[in-house]
């Protein structure tokens, strides 16, 4: 019974009960908001703070609702880049209760809405789609470093350096639904949050995370759209994610349910690890989490990633992934009646401990199960000291195998009973490698009927079905521009590949209307296709020049661009395909250094080892590399230097200059240093190893230098040259 009445309060809560009578809200900034109101319907272009600890509009007290009746409040006026916008747009100030927002629209911010220690949160029916986002530097052919994400911390809200549409921190019993949040980087995160419902929002077309958890237990979370979270990805290319995914769960997150959700086309679709905690200290982990009835299908790594922890997984869909589910020392867990299809690895479980596999369909996955084991643990991890970590006890049976080259693959793990398996157009039963002891097939043939319980968990969520699909499918699907994935929504021009012979193949995508060719410069036009949407064109690039583009003029039904913008019916709209390119010719050097250079005393020192003869030497026509070994053969993967130098005619233009590099790096331009980055700081986190400036250069011919330093661990450096008008700014 109390239940059945906290469910009705809450609804006619969230109806509108304590709004009736209610002064009418006009926003300000700095206003504290303190009893139920209706905000004026308007738009409202407010900037914010550049500081994150002052927010544009303050929410305190008790039983309290904010309609804000489809207002729009708009930040950043005076930046156009999205990894420009600052500040937090409305917060709910620690100790609030029963607070309601809704019907929000909200855009342009670091942070749309930031709740601390609430208790009986509401936030329902809002957008706030298009808030802060990093500029992606990986392109077509290659990633860059810097574009990679870590969760590592955050006891001192680390997180919020990716921004957020919505950051909860130690709020209980919260309720988010009905919201949408798009083009943006992270959506929902949550930190040393409890008891919360999140359903039935949107949150899909994000370059960093759909939902994200830290330290938050006892959650339910399902039935949301939570597709296309991704970053780091060209189809047929490289596909590592970057660490974005759909669904993270981060240190010390237990007992929440994750039901009925499709998070396809992200980086990961479920990304769980255990924690810092845990691998400091052996125990702990992100534990007994119920995973159920989700879609994690077209993830580029996995569609599902449990790690050091103990879960139930059962009844997913995991379609055209590299692993279906990556289990690295994952215990005493259960995968149970999920669908696998079309996989590299359905299921890929390192140093596992007492996993129960069963009931589980395997259809063209190449491998349907990998189990396997190091003979040594990495030095440095603490776990590896104070957790056992052999490969042992497994139960794989009743499952189906069809299609597969290999059904199962076992190396480095003691006892393993296979039982009841059934196995269709399979070419390799069992795999068994090296040191696999005590592998049972003898009741394989068998005939096993196993049944389950459902886990009470369900009863507690209102969905039993997955939404409905309505976005296209398929790896090749994901298209990364420099502000994430595309959403299908706009115009695009995009190139999909360049052939043997130098022509450039362009898809024309857009959701309706139709395109003629508006210009062209240092393109030939070959071919086109019909002049709708989605269709081609090839051309031909002249490759003398430095500045080469194509416009389509687009005549259709209004849109919202890639910024959030909205563009009428009717009005006129030109999308591009723009490339600089001023053919340098990089002579680059290599050298070793020691002890006595190391470039972490200094740099002017360090200049002795790049006037001594280089240890080996190339041309090259990008400065565009990153070393996971040694540079060559004789050449240390560590302590080496690398110097790179051409001279090039350049139009004369505002540029932007940037470098990604690790570790040590400056860059010289007409012999004056316009970056310095010679410092081990640049490099504690991926996201810092990209520095970049603008300058304005006159039209002639420019020399430009860079100078590395590598000290240890992967290498890399990139760099970038384009001009800062070649970068369209939304109109």
């Amino acid at each position: 019974m109390q239940r059945i009445l906290s469910c009705i309060w809450l609804l006619l809560f969230a109806a509108g009960a304590g709004t009736a009578g209610a002064a009418d809200i006009r926003l300000q900034p700095g206003m504290v908001i303190r009893q139920s109101g209706r905000v004026v319907q308007d738009s409202y272009h407010l900037n914010a703070d550049s500081s994150l600890r002052t927010a544009l509009i303050e929410i305190e007290g008790q039983d309290i609702v904010i309609d804000f009746n489809n207002a729009v409040l708009q930040g950043s006026g005076d930046r156009w880049r999205p990894d420009a916008f600052y500040g937090l747009a409305v917060r709910i100030r620690k100790g609030s209760k029963n607070i309601t927002v809704r019907n929000a629209r909200i855009h342009g911010y670091k942070i749309a809405i930031l709740a601390d220690s609430v208790q009986g949160l509401v936030i329902d029916h809002c957008d706030l789609s298009y808030n802060w986002r990093q500029e992606l530097k990986s392109n077509r052919e290659r990633e860059d470093i810097s574009d990679w994400m870590s969760y590592h911390k955050n006891e001192q809200d680390e997180w919020m350096r990716y921004g957020a549409a919505l950051y909860l921190r130690h709020t209980n019993k919260a309720v988010v639904s009905n919201n949408t949040v798009t083009g943006g980087q992270c959506a929902l995160m949550m930190t040393d949050c409890g008891n919360a419902e999140v359903y039935d929002n949107d949150f899909s077309f994000n370059s960093g995370i759909g939902i994200g958890l830290y330290r938050s237990s006892g959650n339910r979370i399902y039935h949301n759209r939570l597709d296309f979270n991704v970053r780091g990805y060209s189809h047929g290319k490289y596909q590592r994610g970057q660490d974005s995914a759909a669904i993270l769960v981060f240190e010390q997150c237990n007992n929440n349910v994750f039901a009925f959700n499709t998070a396809t086309h992200s980086g990961d679709g479920f990304f769980l690890w255990a924690g810092q905690t845990t691998m400091d200290k052996g125990t702990g982990g992100c534990n007994d989490n119920f995973i159920y009835g989700n879609d994690f299908s077209f993830a580029p790594t996995n569609g599902i990633e449990v790690t050091f922890s103990r879960n139930l997984i059962m009844k997913n869909r995991i379609r055209n992934c590299d692993h279906g589910i990556w289990g690295g020392y994952s215990f005493d867990t259960d995968i149970t009646d999920n669908s696998f299809e079309n996989n590299r690895i359905g299921i890929a479980i390192e140093h596992g401990q007492g996993i129960n596999i069963a009931l589980n369909g395997f259809n063209g996955d190449k491998t349907g199960i990998k189990l396997w084991s190091r003979e040594k643990q990495p030095a440095h991890w603490a776990y590896a000291r104070l957790h056992n970590t052999e490969s042992r006890n497994y139960w794989i049976a009743a499952n189906r195998f069809t299609n597969n080259p290999v059904a199962i693959d076992i190396m480095g793990t003691d006892t393993v009973v296979l039982q009841g398996n059934t196995k269709l157009n399979v070419s390799q039963n069992l795999v068994v490698g090296d040191r696999a002891e005590d592998i049972d097939t003898s009741r394989d043939e068998e005939m096993l009927d196993i049944e389950y319980q459902k886990d009470e968990r369900l009863q507690t969520i209102k969905a039993t079905e997955l939404p409905a699909a309505v976005l296209p499918s398929g790896k090749e699907q994901i298209r990364i521009t420099p502000w994430g994935p595309y959403d299908f929504r706009y115009p695009l021009l995009w190139l999909k590949n360049i052939d043997s012979t130098g022509t450039y193949h362009f898809e024309v995508l857009g959701a309706k209307g139709s395109w003629e060719i508006a210009s062209t410069k240092g393109f030939s036009i070959q071919r086109t296709g019909e002049k709708t949407f989605p269709s081609g064109l090839s051309a031909k690039p002249d490759s003398a020049l430095v500045n080469r583009s194509i416009d389509l003029r687009y005549t259709g039904p209004g849109f919202t661009d890639a910024y959030g913008r909205r563009h009428d019916s009717g009005e006129a709209h030109v999308f591009s395909y723009t490339e600089f390119d001023p053919h340098p010719q990089w002579n680059i050097a290599w050298y070793k250094w020691d002890a006595a250079y190391d470039p972490a005393k200094g740099y002017d020192r360090f200049q002795q080892v790049t006037a001594t003869e280089p240890f080996t030497t190339s041309v090259a026509a990008k400065l565009d590399y990153t070393w996971w070994g040694a540079v060559s053969k004789g050449l240390p993967a560590d302590s080496f230097a690398t110097v790179a130098a051409t001279t090039v005619f350049l139009p004369g233009d505002l540029y932007e200059v940037a470098v990604t590099a690790d570790d040590y790096v400056k860059v010289f331009i007409d012999g004056k240093e316009v970056i310095d980055a010679w410092d081990a700081k640049y490099t504690l986190r991926d996201e810092d190893t990209h520095h970049r400036i603008q300058l304005r250069l006159p039209e002639g011919d420019h020399t430009i230098r860079v100078i590395h330093a590598e000290d240890k661990g992967l290498a890399t450096l990139m760099f970038y040259i384009r001009p800062v008008n070649d970068k369209k700014k939304p109109r």
